[in-house]
């Protein structure tokens, strides 16, 4: 039976290789500033043309702007190699940053010159506090008109000093903290200087040696013993045709070799020796075959089938297992089944995978990569309950889902509650909210509704900053609505913030559905007769059924309509009947909009080709039923 590696004391013996991590808020800039690393480093070579963030590769990354997956590669700088750990800014994806930190010895901390720490910025804070990093202070965005660099810096320095105090870090840690090292910046630019440039500028230098100089002075080298007995953690993986799945390591101890036959530590407890088939390290963007690697090196090995992240790779003589990665409870979920709608299968573009089997297949295969998601059974054979950190990371699945030929029924998002001292408790977020000043007023009665507690206010000039602890519950379906009250000006963000008692009944959505009566196509006469009940989801032409959500009504009440109602013919002709009468464009729901739209009673259809919003039970009958107990039952 494995056991934990006792602490021992280490030496550092790699004066020539940094691990650090690239940690902010959504759209800080981490992506671009390891753009700007590999471009000065000549990883794209003279006549290359890069893409910008090179790092987000995937195409829902690109898509959305955002980081999902936390990735890593490495610049050689002079002769220091720094092996660079991007990860995402937004809370949704909290487990990849928790396996980006696990993996290195510093952080990076990238702050806007403008906006300052954000709600998320205070969450990957946090972890990094908590692993007892290291913290180098990078103001970006220095070139921004709105920039504010020496208030952000002591925003910043607040906010680590009092998450020192939360986490009683002590009095050392703290006093350190004072001396954090803060290096100005434009990622965009690619420079970097240690004095402050004046705001709205960029810093007065030639490129980011700067930064790296810095890094390498913060940054402590690997502190980890290569003569110990062998010890690496599997803290993410991959897969390619040729090898198969690829662990990515971080060597803890000792040396590794193409070749060697190591003792695999799995979740179980059990000890299993392996071949190490391949063993590869990464080059900027690229990974190189290698013969050998020590204490201190990211590498990636292959030759394990089934590996796992967490698993360890240690010494057979002596089988030592390394503590589990531990990331943050889920706190909601939804219903994932396959596609029961009347057209499943019939669209013009159907999925090729209908069936229980290979979802739940491909529901067991997310798990293998994603420590944060959990799949639990429901009481039908064909569903099951995805619990993650928040709406994105569950809606970011299901898109992958949908590209790959899935049809599948997703139930309305809802929060994981706990049992706490006999009582029900519910997770709570912290929201900042960063809006033009005439809005406050619409966004104050937007949160009362959704028992959001006023936590603090700043006024600027032309815009304020609120920040609200407001209930999960209150957040899903918030978005679409903050838009449209703000008319797109207002910025939000919010990050995990705990468990507090549950709030007794919101009433997120105060209008109701217009819901199809038949099967059949949409007319164009029967959506300009139905104008003034609300606004329409789908366009002349488009397949109905009886139970399909079609549009949003104008009152707080569902109303089942005939979408497919045709003009009748007479002989009789008017002079102006035929005159162009002018249709308002249907709304497209995204995937995204189509989940927060959901009531209680409703879930979301979903194909390579299409997302409807449609009743959890079709017959309006046994609806009706339904409604009526619940009336009955509220009495």
């Amino acid at each position: 039976m494995p056991t934990q590696a006792p602490d021992r004391p280490h030496t550092a013996v790699r004066t020539d290789l940094r691990n650090v991590a690239i940690v902010a808020h959504v759209d800080h800039g981490k992506t671009t500033l390891v753009d700007a690393m590999l471009r000065q480093s000549g990883a794209f070579g003279d006549r290359a043309e890069p893409l910008d963030r090179v790092m987000d590769s995937g195409d829902l990354e690109r898509e959305k702007g955002i980081t999902i997956l936390a990735k890593n590669t490495a610049v050689r700088w002079r002769e220091l190699m720094v092996n660079v750990i991007d990860t995402p800014g937004h809370a949704d994806f909290g487990g990849e940053v928790e396996r980006g930190l696990s993996m290195v010895d510093g952080v990076l901390l990238l702050v806007d010159a403008s906006e300052g720490p954000l709600p998320q910025t205070r969450f990957v804070l946090r972890k990094a506090l908590s692993a007892h990093l290291p913290v180098v202070l990078v103001v970006n965005k220095t070139d921004r008109a709105d920039a504010r660099c020496e208030e952000v810096v002591n925003e910043s320095l607040e906010l680590l000093l009092e998450l020192a105090d939360e986490l009683q870090l002590g009095e050392d840690v703290t006093t350190n903290l004072l001396d954090l090292p803060v290096v100005y910046a434009s990622a965009r630019a690619g420079k970097a200087s240690r004095i402050r440039p004046v705001d709205g500028t960029v810093p007065e230098a030639d490129d980011l040696t700067a930064l790296m100089e810095v890094l390498a002075e913060a940054v402590p080298p690997p502190a980890d013993d290569p003569d110990a007995p062998l010890q690496a953690h599997v803290t993410n993986l991959d897969a390619t045709t040729y090898l198969g799945r690829i662990g990515l390591c971080r060597i803890r101890a000792g040396r590794l070799r193409r070749g060697q036959t190591v003792a695999w530590c799995r979740a179980d407890g059990s000890v299993q020796s392996v071949k190490i088939t391949e063993l590869l390290r990464t080059q900027a963007l690229e990974r190189v075959p290698a013969d050998d690697a020590e204490a201190g090196d990211i590498v990636a090995v292959a030759g394990i089938p089934e590996l796992m992240i967490g698993d360890t790779l240690a010494d057979p003589e002596d089988p030592r297992a390394l503590p589990r990665i531990e990331v943050d409870e889920p706190a909601i979920s939804v219903t994932v089944g396959i596609n029961t709608s009347p057209l499943a299968g019939r669209d013009e573009v159907s999925g090729t995978k209908l069936t229980a089997r290979l979802v739940r297949n491909r529901l067991d295969s997310e798990l293998v990569g994603n420590v944060s998601l959990r799949v639990l059974p429901t009481e039908r054979p064909d569903a099951w309950e995805v619990q993650g950190r928040g709406e994105l990371a569950l809606a970011i699945l299901v898109e992958q889902m949908r590209r790959e030929g899935f049809e599948l029924t997703v139930g309305k998002p809802e929060v994981v509650t706990r049992t706490i001292d006999g009582k029900l408790h519910e997770p709570y977020e912290r929201l900042s909210v960063d809006v033009p000043t005439e809005h406050l007023g619409a966004i104050t009665q937007l949160l009362a509704a959704r028992k959001g507690e006023l936590i603090q206010m700043t006024h600027g000039e032309t815009r304020v900053r609120v920040d609200y602890a407001v209930p999960s519950r209150g957040l899903i379906g918030f978005r679409t609505e903050f838009l449209t009250v703000t008319r797109g000006a207002g910025i939000a963000a919010h990050v995990f913030d705990g468990y507090r008692p549950w709030v007794g009944e919101l009433r997120t959505r105060r209008s109701g559905s217009l819901v199809a009566d038949r099967t059949g196509p949409v007319t164009t006469y029967a959506c300009m007769q139905l104008a003034d009940r609300g606004t329409m989801f789908v366009a002349p032409g488009t397949q109905v059924y009886s139970g399909m959500v079609v549009g949003e009504h104008t009152r707080g009440d569902d109303l089942e309509i005939n979408i497919c109602r045709e003009k009748k013919l007479t002989n009789v002709r008017s002079s102006t009947g035929e005159e162009l009468e002018r249709l308002t464009p249907p709304v497209i729901l995204s995937l995204e909009q189509a989940l927060e739209f959901c009531a209680p009673d409703e879930c979301v259809e979903i194909t390579p080709s299409a997302i409807r919003v449609r009743k959890v039970e079709l017959d309006p009958h046994l609806r009706a039923r339904a409604r009526a107990r619940s009336k009955a039952a509220a009495r």
